[in-house]
């Protein structure tokens, strides 16, 4: 049993090489459609009683093993403790993506709750992806120029991935400029606002994105978020300032912050196969063939890819589904469609395949 399922697995993923390779002329598989919709009705309410305790657990989990990190004298349960730390607070921080999805009437007050338990204390308010995320489920801007998530990563040079990794090592630092020097400032330079606003407010990997300015309510929730965000930075600055908070309860700090951010910016390398090359647009089943599902039996991606991010396919097939919903809405469809339906054709077994596809690829071998 377990070589038949190899061999299909196999097969399937051969097949979805081959249609890869005219991602923008793949037309949309109405029976996995249907069935992705039909299947999953049922799944469609989420559990405020899973989420609160979810992403409670995860920031008590990750706050505790940070102050255990900062203060512990010995230097091997410190190295635990930041490792603990940064999973857990990298789970309660992808929280962002189930904010940006669910209906805020169907769970009320958690949107609030977790701008107050993980996004001001990280410094990325839910405005740095609510408004932006959007944009790249939309079927018109999924993979082109106009999605703030997308960049053909594939077909670029070997030296942009280390780069895209790099990267996100300085995010803590740059975050505390962005809400503690230039928002301060912002409220004195004339244009500089706008500047954050288009610029230095989103969490997109996209460097020609540039979005609106928020209007209405958003504008307001953007306000007092951001608000917080900078009181808290500013903060944080006059603590080390005044040296308050110690330069290597600092120094911890911002290596745990760091490697949530790089953790997170892993996973965004092998959350898509990036072969949009052209940057046309595509049907929804294209755009599920480019991107990924890490699904059982494989266990390490429920440490980097939490709160769902492991179905990230089946998200773009159903993305209001929730992520507590995910893994049965999986085992449904994989039952329901035969071999030959593309649905099996996003399922990867792990990271360090995905890696090395995506290796493979800048450096012009496919495979």
């Amino acid at each position: 049993m377990d070589i038949s399922l190899t061999l299909e697995r196999r097969d399937a993923a051969s097949a979805g090489d081959a249609l890869r390779g005219r991602l923008s002329s793949i037309a949309d598989d109405k029976s996995m459609l249907r069935a992705a919709a039909e299947l999953t009705r049922d799944l469609n309410p989420p559990s405020a009683a899973v989420y609160w305790t979810d992403l409670l657990l995860s920031a008590g989990i990750g706050y505790a093993a940070l102050a255990l990190a900062m203060t512990l004298g010995s230097v091997g349960w410190a190295v635990v403790a930041s490792v603990v730390a940064v999973l857990a607070l990298y789970r309660a921080g992808s929280f962002i993506h189930e904010v940006t999805h669910i209906r805020h009437a169907s769970l009320p007050g958690f949107r609030f709750g977790w701008n107050v338990i993980a996004g001001v204390p990280l410094l990325v308010p839910s405005f740095m992806y609510e408004g932006v995320h959007n944009l790249h489920h939309a079927r018109t801007r999924y993979g082109t120029i106009e999605d703030p998530e997308y960049l053909p990563l594939a077909s670029m040079k070997p030296w942009t991935l280390p780069l895209f990794i790099l990267t996100s090592i300085l995010a803590p630092f740059a975050l505390i400029v962005r809400y503690g020097v230039l928002t301060p400032l912002s409220l004195v330079v004339p244009g500089m606002h706008r500047v954050l606003v288009e610029r230095y407010s989103s969490l997109s990997i996209n460097p020609a994105f540039r979005r609106r300015l928020p209007e209405g309510e958003a504008a307001r929730l953007w306000w007092m978020l951001e608000g917080a965000c900078s009181v808290w930075a500013v903060t944080l600055i006059a603590l080390v300032a005044t040296g308050i908070f110690p330069l290597r309860m600092v120094a911890i700090a911002l290596a745990i912050t760091s490697g949530v951010y790089v953790l997170n910016q892993i996973r965004t390398l092998v959350a898509h196969l990036w072969d949009n090359h052209e940057g046309d647009t595509m049907s929804v089943t294209a755009q599920y063939l480019d991107t990924v599902n890490v699904p059982p039996p494989a266990f390490l991606p429920v440490l980097w890819a939490p709160v769902g991010l492991r179905y990230h396919a089946l998200h773009h097939l159903l993305p209001g589904l929730p992520y507590h919903s995910l893994a049965e809405a999986h085992r449904r469809l994989s039952k329901a469609l035969g071999t030959e339906s593309p649905y099996h054709t996003a399922s990867y077994p792990g990271l360090p395949g995905l890696v090395a596809r995506l290796v493979r690829s800048t450096m012009g071998k496919r495979g």
